[in-house]
């Protein structure tokens, strides 16, 4: 039975698409001096930027449907990601902004999707400390600007590292940048393939998901870093954990067990969501 709130819901949706479907895209050329007017201030090139665009958004939500989430609610994301997207554009570069502006949308669609459609059942003492969690970080990221450690956090709730990064894998916005790679011949280009969706910009991508990732490296130990840019090759060959066992005369479990800890560390919120568009568009 479809209630008020439904049906005026499934109206409203009917009513903004039919808007969309008289909307006209925009030339490259219209789109440059757009995106100039845009970084001058001026709001009205830049509304007309995401207009223009609307429909794109529309295109993406739909590939998400069906998993928990209303598409109305998709589209909004994926508005809100366009948004995101015209506050960064750089038309300097030489590249269309809808080839910029999709990481962003489906990044925004991807967050929702895990915070409405996908939470993870938890005792209740589980739960509750892992929201003191989030508010002991979102507060430490509010006055210091970057978020806690896993030891800062096992520190302030007297618990291990590992029960912080257990509590942490059970977050509603996780990316689990380990699960595929427990199979050795499975690289990190794996993750990010998807035959059904060729990227937009291969350059574009590339560059942007190596910065991503040098940032996330940043996060880590030394050591932690440097086995994860040895075995997915990130600076040139991959190495196996042999390699790198050699290399820094450790064993190869020592060297299979840096690699998990710090995968593990990468699927923290303030992480992993990061790279959630790259792994589900790339």
């Amino acid at each position: 039975m479809i209630n008020a709130s439904s049906k005026q819901s499934d109206t409203s949706l009917e009513h903004y698409l039919k808007e969309l479907s008289h909307s006209h895209p925009i030339s490259a050329a219209e789109e440059f001096e757009l995106a100039v007017k845009m970084k001058r201030g001026n709001l009205k090139a830049r509304n007309r930027l995401i207009k223009a665009n609307l429909r794109f958004v529309v295109n993406v939500a739909l590939k998400y449907r069906n998993q928990g989430v209303a598409l109305a609610d998709l589209i909004s994301a994926g508005n809100i990601g366009l948004i995101t997207a015209t506050e960064r554009f750089d038309e300097t570069r030489g590249f269309k902004f809808i080839s910029y502006a999709v990481w962003w949308i489906r990044q925004s669609i991807l967050q929702t999707l895990a915070e409405q459609g996908r939470m993870i059942r938890l005792p209740i003492n589980r739960l509750d400390l892992l929201r003191r969690i989030k508010n002991f970080s979102d507060e430490y990221q509010s006055n210091k600007g970057h978020r806690p450690t896993e030891i800062e956090i096992a520190n302030e709730f007297q618990i291990t590292e590992d029960q912080v990064i257990d509590m942490l894998s059970h977050s509603p916005i996780v990316f689990s940048l380990d699960k595929p790679i427990h199979d050795e011949d499975t690289t990190l280009i794996d993750l990010m393939h998807d035959e059904d969706q060729a990227p937009p910009d291969a350059a574009i991508f590339h560059n942007a998901l190596r910065d991503e990732v040098n940032d996330l490296l940043h996060t880590l130990d030394n050591r932690e870093a440097d086995v994860i840019r040895l075995y997915f090759g990130l600076d040139g060959s991959s190495w196996t954990l042999q390699a790198i066992a050699n290399k820094y005369s450790l064993t190869r479990e020592r060297v299979r067990q840096i690699k998990e800890k710090a995968l593990r560390k990468l699927r923290h919120p303030s992480r992993g969501r990061k790279l959630i568009a790259y792994a589900e568009a790339g």
